[in-house]
């Protein structure tokens, strides 16, 4: 992990990462994370077991011996990691080096972004089960550099992300998707079917992160100044005061890039689960939402300006 990584985390993974079993077939990796070594946003990678024993992790996390004994003991076959924005994805290279056999899917953008961070190497065409590479073979890619290489075989784009039929059929039986273009991140969203819990990333937050500082030495809601704790003041959820403020947080930060099209997706998730009797919540920023009336709640505190239209 490169230093300005180190500065986002706090403390030793393997004491500070919560494992919890959500559900038969949902585990939750939370740990402390600070956006920019300040804001307590806690992180979380979700771990989902499919029907066929394969497994998806969702924002992956640091990779603990923990958490290889987790997967290890579920068969190993982790075979899709998800990087479900432009933000979510610093561990990605150490998971599909331990993973190969892992397919990657990832919103359009954020191969460029990592080469630019230096965190892969630059191909003039990466491959994607859409977009294959012309004479791959006569050009290997370099390594690298942190020492490994791969492509993204399935990369979201507004104009693709509900006709990437190349997704195996059980992936599509297990998860409706989403892909929020429109989002200042580009999110990548899923619905767990047989759960009916919503798994995102920065869609929306629900801070303090409780558990995901559980094991940390420090609080989720102390220290790190005023700044710290106006931009929680934001990002809660628990009042119907709180959800206006994050909702108008999204309305003027997140989706102003194009609300009409932000709107179109947010009503397309609402159609999953707040319709039909709920929704759990997993948030990658702080706490999970169990209870699905409290979810769709929640949903429609904070996207009440889109579902309104």
């Amino acid at each position: 992990m490169s230093n300005s990584s180190n500065k986002l985390f706090t403390g030793d993974p393997n004491k500070v990462t919560v494992i919890r079993q959500l559900t038969p077939e949902i585990i939750t990796f939370s740990v402390p994370f600070s956006r920019f070594g300040v804001l307590k946003f806690g992180g979380r990678g979700t771990l989902i077991k499919l029907p066929s024993n394969n497994l998806l992790v969702f924002s992956p996390v640091t990779l603990t011996s923990q958490i290889r004994t987790v997967i290890s003991n579920l068969g190993g076959k982790v075979r899709y990691l998800v990087a479900p924005d432009i933000e979510h994805h610093i561990h990605l290279s150490a998971w599909k080096t331990a993973y190969p056999e892992a397919q990657i899917l990832a919103p359009e953008g954020l191969y460029e972004r990592r080469v630019k961070q230096g965190l892969h190497p630059k191909q003039d065409q990466h491959a994607t089960n859409d977009h294959p590479p012309t004479d791959a073979a006569n050009h290997p890619p370099p390594a690298s550099s942190d020492g490994v290489d791969f492509t993204f075989d399935y990369i979201f784009t507004p104009t693709n992300q509900h006709t990437l039929t190349t997704l195996p059929a059980e992936f599509r039986a297990t998860f409706e998707i989403e892909y929020i273009h429109s989002h200042a991140n580009r999110e990548i969203v899923l619905f767990h079917k047989p759960s009916r819990y919503l798994i995102q990333a920065d869609l929306l937050f629900n801070l303090p992160a409780w558990e995901q500082y559980s094991l940390a030495e420090e609080d989720a809601d102390a220290g790190a100044g005023w700044w710290n704790r106006m931009f929680m003041g934001w990002m809660k959820t628990a009042t119907e005061a709180e959800r206006k403020a994050q909702a108008r947080f999204i309305w003027w930060v997140l989706a102003a890039g194009d609300r009409k099209a932000f709107g179109e997706s947010v009503r397309r998730i609402a159609a999953w689960g707040v319709g039909a009797g709920g929704m759990g919540i997993v948030p990658c920023h702080g706490d999970v939402i169990e209870d699905p009336g409290t979810g769709k709640e929640v949903f429609e505190g904070v996207f009440r300006d889109f579902l309104k239209e």
